[in-house]
């Protein structure tokens, strides 16, 4: 006797896509209820015209706006509560997380801790522990993806490194969902090539990941394998072409893909990427893309059927020599390291790096079991570019 297939399901947000759009910001802001919005950027951004112009744009429309952009590329602890200062001191009333991953993780992080009197690590991403926020003082968040990436803009945490254990860990809670997404390709026509492929190869990896964890999830599954195609098809575009705006709208369509989809899991790539980001302060999609081959041959004897599926509909051969070959050259055409030397890290930290990677929450995703032993052995292949 069969049985059906049994699970929850939760899909994000709503999303504002288009050129041109980030016109809209300022009526965005209002109509969640926000009269003093805070945007939440990096240092990079907090200079650049199109920031200012959000700014301007808020000011004008009668809103008591400022810019907060004390974050770190690997935001942590101390990047949140210094946020957390400039919201009150300003006594703004919703955050308008506005950048990369960094910014909309810490801006996400930031209006959830407004209303909360116990740590942030309190709210880790484990079991149950979000059932401890006080739901009444988290502040309403409209995002603003700049890059093509972690997607952050529809999802409902943020990875914050903690200072004195060097470990990034995922705060969570579901109101932490921005309530409105502002995605303007034209943001993102400014970004360097090499910024274009490291947040793209992020995007990647989340639908990959996404893809090959176990469990039913069938939307997530469709929406992984679209992301994937897409990839395919725009990122070189918009890695040649910076000014393509039809392709840095359909990578940004990937990267918020690949965000809604890993709500089923991720896995290795990510588990051996957060212990090399939060040591070496490394690009966390760049980390991603290097460990990207060398998780899949792990994980081949699990994934092998599924990804010869994923090859076909991606326009490859069906099998999964084809699509790790893909995979290899794409990352090659990108200008991404083939190993870890090219992220500047040696294996000084591997004794502590193996033991990390099986305890990141991220770890529980992958469809072969993670160990501290595999994991070494991971880290060594990497080093070595033992595919």
């Amino acid at each position: 006797m069969t049985t059906s297939p049994r699970s929850n399901w939760n899909y994000p947000t709503a999303v504002r896509f288009g050129a041109g759009r980030i016109s809209e910001l300022a009526e965005a802001c209002k109509s969640v209820g926000m009269q003093a919005p805070l945007i939440v950027t990096d240092p990079f951004l907090a200079a650049q015209p199109m920031t200012k112009a959000a700014l301007d744009q808020l000011i004008s429309a009668g809103l008591k706006a400022a810019i907060f952009s004390d974050i770190k590329p690997n935001p942590v602890e101390t990047n949140v509560y210094k946020g957390l200062e400039a919201l009150k001191a300003g006594q703004h009333d919703g955050v308008v997380a506005f950048g990369g991953g960094s910014a909309l993780d810490a801006g996400k992080v930031i209006a959830f801790m407004a209303g909360q009197t116990r740590p942030m690590w309190d709210f880790e991403d484990i079991g149950d522990w979000w059932t401890r926020a006080d739901p009444k003082g988290i502040q309403p968040i409209v995002a603003v993806p700049t890059t093509a990436g972690t997607g952050s803009e529809v999802g409902r945490a943020g990875v914050i490194t903690q200072e004195a254990t060097h470990t990034k860990k995922v705060i969570f809670h579901p109101l932490m969902m921005p309530k409105i997404v502002i995605c303007d390709p034209e943001l993102t026509v400014g970004m360097p090539p090499h910024i274009t492929a490291g947040t793209g190869l992020d995007a990647l990896a989340h639908c990959i990941e996404a893809y090959c964890a176990p469990g039913y999830h069938p939307l997530a599954d469709g929406i992984a394998v679209e992301g994937i195609r897409l990839v395919k098809e725009y990122l070189p575009r918009a890695y040649k072409d910076g000014k393509d705006i039809e392709a840095r709208a359909q990578m940004m369509s990937a990267a918020a893909m690949g965000a809604t989809a890993f709500q089923k899991g991720l896995g290795a790539i990510h588990a051996l990427s957060h212990p090399t980001g939060a040591l070496y302060d490394t690009h966390h999609g760049l980390t991603n893309a290097v460990f990207m081959p060398y998780v899949l041959v792990y994980n081949r004897k699990a994934i092998e059927e599924r990804i010869a599926r994923l090859a076909a509909y991606i326009g490859l051969e069906p099998s999964f020599q084809a699509f790790l070959d893909w995979v290899l050259q794409l990352r090659r055409d990108l200008g991404v390291p083939h190993t870890l030397e090219g992220l500047k890290v040696d294996s000084a930290r591997f004794d502590e790096m193996s033991e990390m990677a099986p305890n990141d929450p991220t770890a529980g995703g992958n469809p072969v079991p993670i160990t501290k032993e595999s994991a070494r052995k991971l880290f060594e292949d990497a080093l070595a570019g033992r595919v």
